[in-house]
């Protein structure tokens, strides 16, 4: 469903923290809707099975070494240009956002935080994505301007399905990429 920046990096009380990246990353994606359970900040916990809050769920992938990659539908990051809401995922961890579209501006955002936005190539591809599954992103040695990556969905059932990724950056942005984010290549 709709994903708009406000649903990524919520305003309101939480604006008092922007200065402290780590404290206003305890609101990310809370007010997203999961696929799975059409609940709000509520996701199945990998390690432990057990359902939780999206940031809590997520600082225990990072203090583990497991990167993750959040998966939307139509039009992510639509709405207000909030920096916040391509910082709080990269400084949780999450590598990668597989979306079937983005709003531009927060593609950039992304872009810049040296994540990778990825849009599915054949957007029916969405409805193979599974709770449970592990995703590898293939191609990344050889990414290139124009070039599609593959994304590989491990299944929990041991079968996989492997499905093609667009993604719109230009070399100066794989650069981006490459250096953990824009500001990495600042003199």
């Amino acid at each position: 469903g709709k994903c708009t920046t406000d649903h990524i990096s919520m305003a309101g009380p939480w604006l008092k923290f922007r200065g402290h990246l780590d404290n206003i990353s305890n609101n990310m994606l809370i007010g997203a809707v999961n696929f799975f359970n059409e609940q709000t900040d509520n996701v199945k916990n990998q390690l432990t099975g057990e359902y939780g809050p999206v940031p809590a769920t997520q600082r225990a992938y990072k203090a583990a070494g497991i990167g993750s990659i959040v998966v939307g539908d139509e039009n992510y990051g639509e709405g207000s240009s909030r920096e916040h809401a391509a910082m709080e995922p990269r400084h949780l961890g999450v590598r990668a956002i597989l979306v079937k579209s983005f709003a531009r501006i927060h593609e950039t955002n992304l872009k810049k935080q040296g994540m990778l936005a990825l849009t599915f190539a054949d957007k029916n591809d969405y409805d193979k994505v599974q709770e449970d599954d592990s995703i590898d992103i293939v191609g990344l040695t050889d990414f290139a301007p124009g070039k599609p990556l593959t994304v590989v969905l491990h299944h929990a059932d041991g079968s996989s399905d492997s499905i093609t990724v667009n993604h719109t950056y230009n070399a100066q942005q794989i650069g981006w990429f490459k250096a953990g984010s824009a500001l990495n290549l600042i003199d």
